[in-house]
């Protein structure tokens, strides 16, 4: 299955909105209800937006969304660091990872094993440069260590890959759903 224009600016704006209904704590009553989508939107921009100015968009919504929600939402800024430009590394290889996925195996319908190893390794990608950049150069901890970076990573990892495996799910659901409403031919909710 190939995404036309008309199909990826309707998927690119569906996953900006749900990037912004559920990035960071501007919404107090989504965020208690819903996992944060971050991770996941660009693992399916990966998979589903071809051009790779729909990465940079979403790149530049996520940060907008973190200024207006420390700026005019009371939100602490202290994630926000000289690290803060590692997010662009972590969030272009859940990219890369959904867009491997999509090379690989196809949109016509979901390989599941496929897509749980793509999403773990991207998982996995993003959080050790995420958190790993944060830790070591944010100044936020005195005194670094390997040890301190692993007590981290367990103790933040596995919320951060279960909401990303969450949203990853539910648009794979959606999408195997949508293929078997058709008879396997294509997508309805991505009409051709």
């Amino acid at each position: 299955m190939s995404v036309s224009a008309r199909q990826q600016y309707a998927i690119g704006g569906m996953l900006a909105l749900l990037l912004v209904a559920t990035r960071g704590h501007h919404f107090p009553t989504l965020h208690n209800m819903l996992p944060s989508a971050s991770g996941a939107v660009f693992f399916l921009a990966g998979m589903y937006l071809r051009p790779l100015a729909g990465f940079a968009l979403l790149f530049a919504l996520a940060a907008c969304v973190d200024y207006a929600a420390i700026v005019w939402g009371g939100v602490s800024s202290f994630c926000v660091s000289s690290a803060y430009a590692a997010l662009l590394p972590a969030y272009g290889s859940l990219w890369l990872a959904g867009r491997m996925y999509a090379n690989r195996c196809g949109l016509n319908s979901i390989a599941l094993l496929p897509l749980a190893a793509s999403v773990f390794i991207g998982a996995v990608s993003c959080e050790l440069i995420s958190s790993g950049s944060f830790y070591a150069f944010s100044g936020r901890f005195a005194e670094p260590t390997w040890i301190g970076f692993s007590m981290r990573l367990a103790q933040y990892f596995p919320a951060s890959l279960t909401s990303l495996a969450f949203w990853v799910s539910a648009v794979a659901a959606i999408q195997t759903l949508s293929v078997f409403v058709r008879g396997g031919n294509g997508l309805s909710l991505f009409k051709r």
